[in-house]
């Protein structure tokens, strides 16, 4: 007789505490094994070295190894389609049921809603829960039910809809001996099974001290302040960290800037929900009458940093050597790429999404079509970066530029490969006459 066990299914929530569906499933009474799936479908469009497989591989195995010291139990490590694996662990197992946190980007709907079928051919339920947001889908729209297309009516509806006491809920779990399934020999891989190997660009830990929080809204704009930010991106993106401990350390020093910076995220994530062609169509759709340059060229000196305008390119090299590139810097290449380069930002999404540790869809289409001008509270098409004076603004000493391009003043520097007020003019009157 196959024995009997609920499967706990981790994805977007790599932790073991603060981890809602986790919690619910070791509540029911029947023990638990708690999965991964390296999914084929999404790893296989990704290069050897991508630096996020090494991090998802290492904090599984830490995870792994705190179940295994402390509870004999372990997390089975899986390669290939959701659906196949699901196939197997129904025949090798009496499921009882499946629990897992909510996804909101289109691929994850529909494989959610597959696995949901496969199951239920069984009897076998899928249980599903909100737990990387605060407010979620449809939780904050307009009076007349319709989603929030502007940043600011949305935040205030987030805020005035929030209740610490009942949205800020610890959602750890009690782990025991007995509710877990007793067996430290479930599946393992290694990075080479699935055709990956280390990569010397590393996750770092996020930094959220008293200090960050309260120097936040002081440091945030420049690039060259060493802990300005909280790195905190790609921890809030594989779930390492919960929501809610964020938000409570927010709220708890009165920080309105932090704060807002997390509601942000939601607001993408709501938006990818409720306009899934925004993936890869504008929001609004005269701006996809467009006519791009799409020059391959100049696309390519975007990429290596070799523009000649140095602030851009310190962004885009901090980008390729770290995986991270400091926000500010990411609306400059961005708008560069799209106003003085004529490149659909498309182009430019994709390459953020291979190369950012912290790439989230939501946020990354959301903030690309801002710069394009396309998306919901877009920048207008008529405001165009200096990518000089930015430097005025943002980097007057230079530091941040001078890391990343330490030749900037040698005659290998390349010169700008497109002067300002040109592509200015010629940005608006091709958006003109695709928006007019």
């Amino acid at each position: 007789m196959l024995e009997k066990v609920i499967l706990f299914w981790f994805r977007r929530d790599l932790r073991l505490e603060d981890n809602t569906a986790f919690t619910k499933a070791l509540q029911q009474g029947i023990p638990v094994l708690p999965i991964f799936i390296f999914d084929k479908n999404i790893l296989d469009k990704l290069p050897e070295n991508d630096a996020r497989v090494p991090f998802i591989f290492e904090t599984l195995q830490q995870m792994r190894n705190t179940l295994r010291g402390n509870y004999n139990s372990s997390i089975g490590l899986y390669y290939g389609s959701p659906e196949a694996v699901f196939k197997k662990l129904c025949t090798q197992y009496d499921v009882q049921g499946v629990y897992a946190n909510h996804d909101y980007e289109p691929y994850a709907l529909q494989r959610d809603l597959d696995i949901k079928e496969q199951l239920q051919e069984q009897d076998i339920l899928l249980h599903t829960y909100k737990d990387q947001v605060i407010f979620e889908k449809n939780e904050i729209v307009k009076n007349d039910g319709l989603p929030y297309v502007v940043y600011t009516p949305y935040k205030n509806k987030w805020k005035e809809r929030f209740n610490p006491e009942l949205h800020l809920i610890d959602h750890s779990p009690l782990i025991s001996l007995g509710n877990l399934i007793d067996d430290s020999r479930l599946p393992n891989l290694t990075l080479e099974d699935m055709g990956f190997k280390e990569s010397v660009i590393k996750v770092p830990p996020y930094t959220v001290t008293e200090e960050l929080i309260e120097n936040y809204e002081a440091t945030r704009n420049f690039p060259a302040i060493e802990n300005g930010t909280s790195r905190l991106g790609p921890h809030l993106r594989f779930g390492t960290v919960s929501i809610r401990q964020m938000a409570k350390k927010a709220i708890a020093q009165e920080n309105e800037i932090f704060w807002n910076e997390l509601i942000w995220r939601e607001f993408f994530m709501q938006i990818l929900w409720h306009f899934p062609h925004t993936k890869d169509k504008a929001f609004k759709p005269k701006y996809d009458r467009i006519e791009w340059r799409n020059n391959e060229e100049e696309f390519k000196k975007w990429c290596d940093g070799q523009t000649g305008y140095a602030f851009v390119d310190a962004g885009m090299r901090e980008l390729n050597t770290t995986g991270f590139m400091h926000n500010r810097v990411r609306m400059l290449v961005a708008s560069f790429l799209c106003k003085h380069l004529l490149i659909d930002w498309r182009w430019g999404e994709a390459y953020f999404a291979e190369k950012l540790l912290d790439y989230d869809m939501s946020a990354n289409v959301g903030n690309w079509q801002w710069a394009a001008g396309s998306g919901v509270d877009a920048a207008p098409y008529f405001r165009i970066f200096n990518p000089m004076t930015q430097i005025e603004k943002f980097d007057k000493q230079k530091e941040y530029i001078n890391t990343w391009v330490p030749e900037l003043q040698e005659l290998t520097y390349p010169p700008m490969m497109v002067d300002h007020k040109m592509a200015r003019e010629r940005c608006l009157k091709v958006y003109k006459e695709a928006v007019s």
